[in-house]
């Protein structure tokens, strides 16, 4: 099975504790079942992991070339602040789908502009939890069916 990296960025840990008003009560672990179960359905391995370290996030971005297959990113307050993270997105050479619980263009002025967003194939903002199932099918379009690992998806090239 074609392995999507599932990645998280930082306080996303506190998914259902904080800000509920804003992010509501799902928690990381409810996501995770849901995007497990909608990938099963699709026939794509999950790999779904959060950090809120920069260089954790990276790290495994930079794993993700040649072995899976695409990433679906939530890089939280990373998304506007991370030039290197975006360059690790870029040298993956792989389909990304940025994924945001709330529209971050109906957000502060400082949250409006995605950096990490430049590497993305497509974004998903502002439908909550249920971005991440939608990703997984953008993701499966993209790779198509039986694809290799490490495959390149329209618009990226080597």
């Amino acid at each position: 099975m074609p392995i999507v990296a599932v990645l998280n960025g930082p306080n996303l840990n506190l998914l259902g504790l904080r800000q509920p008003e804003l992010y509501g009560h799902t928690t990381l672990a409810d996501v995770q079942a849901m995007a497990e179960a909608k990938a099963a359905a699709l026939g794509l391995a999950v790999e779904f992991r959060q950090s809120n370290l920069e260089g954790e996030l990276i790290g495994w971005v930079q794993q993700c070339r040649g072995r899976a297959a695409g990433i679906v990113i939530n890089p939280a307050g990373y998304t506007h602040t991370s030039i290197a993270l975006l360059d690790a997105l870029l040298a993956s050479e792989l389909p990304v789908i940025e994924v945001h619980l709330t529209n971050i263009h109906r957000r502060e002025a400082f949250r409006q502009n995605s950096i990490t967003g430049k590497a993305a194939t497509g974004m998903i903002a502002g439908l909550g939890p249920q971005g991440y199932v939608l990703a997984l099918e953008a993701m499966a379009g993209l790779i198509g069916p039986g694809q290799a690992s490490g495959a390149r998806g329209p618009g990226r090239t080597a």
